[in-house]
């Protein structure tokens, strides 16, 4: 196995954003983003060159924490190809895998027994025109074969909500996979969202960072 990827982290933490918060994880945080969202907060994975390792290393350090989640993460982690391999090589291992991604690259090439988390950008992202309407081909594909994904928008604002909600009724993507509605912090407040989701009954789920609630002071390595 002579594939290499950037890595900007490589950290053992607390599954924070998606159906499975809480549970502990291993994350594997690739460099490189091909959007620039307005609230991004892993700005250093494309701001910094990472740490080139070959995939034989990064699955060797990843046994070391056995019998956990294995989440591959950025910036954007489809941005390099290496990527797939390393999908494969952690299926191969017996480990259970996560995949976070901004929506706006192809992912007919992710596994079905890995889990895509995919984002849709919001207008206040400013990388609403982003997503390819593709993806969400594919997921409803995916949810057919019996693939276990989840989609997620990411709030600014009750016009953030209002959007979102909007392409959710119109594309019944509640039907497709778990959607979770996250609020940016300083931002929409919790609560608002919260509200809103309760006066709408929309078959959403409310998702808190829970890694920055737990270390509000820490930036990397949770």
């Amino acid at each position: 196995m002579h594939e290499h990827l950037f890595i900007s982290e490589l950290f053992y933490s607390i599954q924070g954003e998606s159906t499975r918060a809480g549970l502990p994880c291993l994350f594997i945080r690739l460099s490189g983003c091909n959007l620039r969202c307005t609230y991004c907060d892993a700005s250093y994975t494309w701001q910094e060159p990472g740490t080139l390792m070959p995939i034989a290393d990064i699955c060797s350090t990843v046994a070391k924490t056995p019998d956990v989640l294995v989440e591959i993460t950025g910036g954007e982690p489809l941005a390099q190809s290496e990527v797939y391999p390393l999908m494969q090589a952690l299926l191969d291992s017996g480990r259970r895998v996560l995949l976070e991604t901004n929506g706006s690259l192809p992912l007919h090439g992710v596994p079905d027994a890995v889990t895509i988390i995919m984002d849709i950008k919001c207008p206040g992202s400013g990388m609403a025109s982003a997503i390819l309407p593709e993806n969400l081909i594919l997921l409803r594909e995916r949810c057919a074969r019996g693939c276990s994904d989840e989609i997620k928008f990411v709030l600014s604002s009750r016009d953030d909500f209002q959007w979102a909600r909007a392409m959710v009724l119109r594309e019944r993507l509640d039907l497709v996979a778990p959607v979770l509605f996250s609020p940016v912090q300083p931002g929409l407040e919790p609560a608002t969202l919260a509200q809103l989701l309760l006066d709408h009954r929309l078959n959403v789920r409310l998702q808190l960072q829970l890694h920055t609630l737990l270390w509000p002071e820490r930036s990397r390595g949770v």
